[in-house]
């Protein structure tokens, strides 16, 4: 029976989870020649009730787009009998889908290779290459801030009481120059983007010391406590709400494993 905390973890899968595909398509060196020139409609759906959710992966000449709708006429469709088996399908649990497309054969390993890939975000990968270890950090801060705004408008009771006492405040999360995600709320709504939020100081700012320090926190190697104290990390503003914050990165990161 699907409950509310699957229709929550079905909305992060595919609102959060789904377009860090994007990064992994961009800026790993093998995954971006795989796909490269490549235009597909790739769609994940699964039935809700009497209605059907998912997202659509849209590949133009290589560069992929994730839209939140059923599209029309995709190349391979993926369907799940319900929510549920979607969201195992996800976090890398044994779930067969019903696969349509298997005409377009070499799309499909493609697919694959790129849901394979996903894996890196998966707390039992580790990778050990400077260039891999910034990917997982990379696609992982820009996942957990969009997840904790979807996490909001999905409605878990406390994270909507937390977020709708609050005035206009910014979270922030940076790692260097080229890593950073923010997560804004505002009266109960929120909002996730990437890069340095310029247009008002920072209520709470996570500041790692670059990949190497924030890799440890990623892997659940040390907590954000014991990552201050090593130098790995400086949280500037509330602690009290930073700490909030984290309990909630680690709610959802619970729910996805």
């Amino acid at each position: 029976m699907v409950n509310q905390t699957d229709i929550i973890k079905s909305t992060i899968i595919l609102r959060a989870m789904l377009p860090v595909m994007k990064i992994l398509v961009s800026d790993d060196k093998k995954m971006n020649a795989k796909f490269s020139g490549l235009n597909a409609k790739v769609q994940f759906k699964a039935k809700n009730d009497n209605d059907e959710t998912g997202a659509c992966l849209i590949f133009k000449e290589g560069n992929l787009e994730i839209e939140q709708r059923i599209c029309s006429n995709p190349d391979i469709e993926f369907t799940f009998s319900d929510i549920i088996k979607m969201n195992d399908f996800f976090c890398g649990k044994p779930v067969l889908p019903k696969i349509s497309g298997w005409l377009n054969f070499f799309l499909l390993v493609k697919i694959f290779f790129l849901l394979f890939g996903m894996k890196i975000l998966m707390p039992d990968s580790r990778p050990n290459t400077p260039e891999k270890k910034r990917l997982k950090v990379k696609m992982s801060f820009y996942m957990i801030t969009t997840a904790l705004s979807q996490y909001n408008k999905a409605g878990d009771s406390e994270m909507v009481k937390w977020t709708k006492k609050q005035p206009d405040r910014i979270y922030q999360i940076s790692v260097d120059e080229d890593i950073a995600a923010y997560l804004r709320i505002k009266a109960g709504k929120s909002k996730a983007g990437r890069g340095t939020y310029t247009k008002k100081r920072p209520f709470v700012h996570l500041k790692f010391n670059g990949v190497d320090g924030a890799f440890p926190v990623v892997m659940n190697d040390v907590d954000m406590v014991t990552a201050v104290r090593n130098g790995l990390l400086v949280i500037e503003g509330s602690p009290e709400y930073g700490r909030d914050l984290g309990d909630f990165m680690v709610r959802i990161q619970n729910m996805l494993v």
